[in-house]
């Protein structure tokens, strides 16, 4: 499955784009941010035209498809999906390091892939929620960010 043109959208809605590097609000530092939400191999110099903004989003869709296709085992609409590679994109799969959708640090799935996995929709839709807090206190743009993820979720569309 691929990303429709709704949740790329909803991805660019959130991530905005800029074409030069800025430092993570948190740490006024690394690690530092360019285009569309991109991380890897970004340093406080680097500066991209919007054409290279724009090709790397498409790579990271990719692989952010990819990471829900091998982790979703459970039949997705298209909006679900949608949801799934906007999530994934914003919080991480998760490793041994850092919690996230697809593996917490203790090496087993987040409740949300979990119950989704287990067709429990309805629970995978509260836990969709607690997304919320990279650190100990609730982002509101966060928050709003999950609200139109559970909106494109909850589409209409059918399974796939």
């Amino acid at each position: 499955m691929k990303t429709s043109e709704a949740g790329i959208a909803l991805i660019k809605r959130f991530e905005s784009c800029r074409l030069k590097a800025y430092p993570d609000p948190k740490t006024g530092g690394e690690p530092y941010t360019c285009g569309w939400g991109e991380t890897s191999g970004v340093t406080e110099d680097t500066w991209w035209t919007q054409e290279e903004a724009d090709r790397r989003l498409e790579e990271s869709i990719e692989a952010r498809e990819a990471i829900v296709d091998r982790y979703v085992t459970h039949e997705m609409t298209q909006g679900q999906f949608d949801a799934f590679v906007s999530i994934i994109f914003n919080v991480g799969p998760g490793n041994q390091w850092k919690d996230g959708i697809c593996r917490l640090k203790n090496g087993q799935p987040s409740t949300l892939l979990r119950k989704f996995n287990d067709g429990d929709i309805g629970g995978c839709e509260e836990q969709w929620l607690r997304w919320i807090s990279p650190g100990s206190s609730v982002e509101r743009g966060l928050l709003n960010r999950r609200r139109a993820e559970l909106e494109l979720f909850r589409s209409e569309d059918e399974a796939v």
